[in-house]
């Protein structure tokens, strides 16, 4: 069967209509892939859960005995090595949990105003 020659540029028109709407789809219309929305998820979540022991990891820090002797350590170390401070005072290890949450270590940093104190 042949086609008239009056559909060739209405096919042409429908399938570079069909990729320009993809293209601005996924780049300005904010379309994503399963993917990307699953790994978009997952980040939200663990960002949800981190500020949500965050209150957890500052008890811990007040009820600490040698609160005032960590937190001069702590302070002590640079910029960099604050949250591997925090992960040793033991205020980043959730109860039940055997190792401390690098995560909840430098958010619980920002929480606690190291300048301020």
């Amino acid at each position: 069967m042949t086609n008239p020659e009056w559909l060739k540029p209405g096919m042409y028109g429908a399938l570079l209509g069909a990729v320009f709407v993809g293209v601005v789809g996924f780049s300005w219309g904010g379309w994503m892939t399963g993917g990307s929305a699953n790994k978009l998820a997952s980040e939200m979540a663990r960002d949800q859960v981190i500020a949500a022991l965050v209150p957890i990891c500052h008890d811990m820090s007040r009820a600490d005995n040698q609160r005032l002797a960590k937190l001069a350590t702590i302070q002590a170390a640079t910029s960099y090595k604050r949250r591997d401070a925090v992960m040793d005072a033991g205020w980043a290890t959730m109860p039940g949990s055997d190792s401390p949450n690098r995560d909840l270590a430098k958010a619980c940093i920002e929480g606690l105003n190291l300048d301020a104190s």
